[in-house]
């Protein structure tokens, strides 16, 4: 009993430091580091100016990781991320030198404005936590996590993330425009990076360990994975979507809904969990038909009210 209340107040006051950098948006901060407590790799797409860089600095300062941070260009190739061997003639040999993806937490700044072949050398890393260079495979640090930001697609400069790439995020959010009162409290308050200088870890690497430990334990009933199984299959049925989502994809909805209950304090998931959690986990792997007149946010929703809670 009394190690589950420490392990609350260690995620309440990880949650409190968070919604302090940044303000106003307490469910988005939830979903953020529920997606790290299921070992996702997170994607934060908006504007730019509105936090997501900010917030993934904070999530990576909160959890007490090594993190690296890259900002992608046009002109960032594979080697820069990933790491290069270099013949050093005192040794008489190739040393190989590592990249910023040999980091904890590798925060992938505006990924979207590097070309396609610099976003696939993400893809190894991002599921496998190991890189092959020069014939070579290479293990990441543990845990290993990928938070990227990237602006909308109709902005200069932008390439499209690849389905393959997409696929490998666990969770896509929006930050959105701060409301009124949180503008103002933004307005008066201390500039954001130096609170997250200031801020002190709320977790360390081995704690952490022990969280997705915990959140791997939440326990899912039959008929919650049967409710699961019903949204999967609307997906596919080529009513909604062109193409509906994957065993991974459905893996991925389970992860996060473990992490959703258990920050609620529940050992067990709940129909509510999976519906939650379904749009940030999945309308970035959906398109949808063509005669649909929405997004595939909005689209996601607009099934889930179609399909019975069980």
């Amino acid at each position: 009993m009394q190690a589950q209340m420490q392990q609350d107040s260690k995620i309440q006051r990880l949650l409190s430091q968070l919604n302090t950098v940044i303000v106003g948006k307490p469910q988005q901060v939830s979903d953020c580091v529920a997606c790290l407590l299921a070992g996702g790799h997170l994607l934060i797409e908006d504007v730019p100016g509105v936090g997501k860089t900010t917030l993934a600095h904070a999530l990576a300062r909160c959890f007490g990781l090594q993190f690296a941070r890259v900002q992608f260009t046009a002109d960032l190739m594979p080697t820069d991320l990933i790491g290069v061997s270099i013949y050093e003639r005192g040794r008489e040999a190739f040393v190989f030198h590592p990249g910023p993806v040999f980091a904890q937490v590798l925060l992938a700044d505006e990924i979207n404005r590097a070309s396609p072949k610099t976003q696939s050398a993400l893809l190894e890393a991002m599921e496998e936590k190991q890189v092959t260079v020069e014939g070579e495979t290479r293990a990441l640090p543990q845990p290993f996590f990928v938070i990227a930001t990237q602006n909308p697609h109709d902005q200069l400069g932008t390439y499209a993330l690849p389905e393959s790439q997409l696929d490998r995020f666990h969770m896509r959010l929006s930050l959105g425009y701060p409301d009124r009162a949180a503008e103002r409290e933004l307005l008066r308050g201390q500039d954001r990076r130096e609170l997250i200088d200031s801020m002190p870890p709320a977790l360390d690497a081995d704690e952490l360990a022990r969280l997705q430990r915990a959140v791997a334990e939440v326990h899912t009933a039959e008929p919650v994975l049967d409710y699961l199984q019903d949204l999967v299959n609307a997906t596919r049925s080529g009513r909604w979507f062109l193409q509906g989502l994957s065993p991974r994809a459905a893996l991925a909805v389970v992860r996060a809904a473990k992490a959703q209950a258990f920050l609620q304090g529940r050992d067990y998931v709940a129909p509510d969990d999976i519906a939650a959690i379904l749009p940030q986990t999945t309308a970035h792997r959906l398109i949808p038909v063509r005669d649909a007149g929405r997004g595939p946010l909005e689209q996601v929703r607009a099934m889930l009210d179609a399909v019975p809670l069980p």
